[in-house]
């Protein structure tokens, strides 16, 4: 399969025209009733080059949308409300460093470096015991450490129930494996000696 640099044709792709009646080689790509999203590449339709042209020329990007979700998807700054997970406040927390504290980009990555090496040196409680990978995994889940008290387990699990639960972030349930580690995160940790 070869694909036009600039016209978007795609040759030799032994497909046929969709078009009603048609019998030429389908080499133009259009959209079809699924789009690309979050599971996965959308279902497409194939056109000769006369019917991607008709396609085109009645397909209306914005059928079915209401005028404020119209006059959003027109904004000059659509897509630009949120901040990206790396400049958001608490980014760093979870994984990866914020760029924005960081001049160099060569910095945040050995930073991030620095972290994975911390991860791997065992964790030692107060008493002394080793944590075992499962409470250190937990540990690193609420972004704790092993001189953390009980309050700072609670106050902590309270933040991050309130960020991650779709009850209290406005229905946002993309999070929602996240909660989920959270909440076995702190059901292990709430019963150790040291949060007891």
């Amino acid at each position: 399969m070869v694909q036009d640099r600039f016209h978007g044709r795609v040759r030799d792709a032994q497909r046929s025209c969709e078009w009603p009646g048609c019998e030429e080689a389908g080499e133009f790509r259009a959209p079809g009733v699924k789009a690309s999203g979050f599971d996965g590449p959308g279902h497409y339709r194939w056109f000769c080059l006369e019917h991607i042209r008709a396609f085109n020329a009645g397909y209306d990007y914005f059928e079915g949308m209401s005028p404020e979700e119209i006059w959003a998807a027109q904004s000059p700054i659509h897509g630009w409300e949120q901040e990206t997970r790396a400049f958001r406040p608490t980014a760093g927390i979870d994984s990866a460093p914020r760029w924005a504290d960081f001049a160099d980009p060569l910095d945040a990555i050995s930073q991030r470096a620095r972290r994975a090496k911390e991860a791997m040196r065992p964790m030692a409680w107060p008493d002394g015991r080793i944590a075992s990978p499962e409470e250190k995994r937990a540990l690193d889940t609420l972004g704790l450490g092993v001189d953390a008290d009980r309050r700072e387990l609670r106050v902590r699990y309270s933040d991050l129930l309130h960020r991650y639960h779709p009850d209290r972030n406005g229905g946002d349930r993309a999070h929602e494996n996240k909660l989920q580690q959270v909440v076995e995160a702190y059901q292990m940790l709430r019963k150790l000696p040291g949060f007891a």
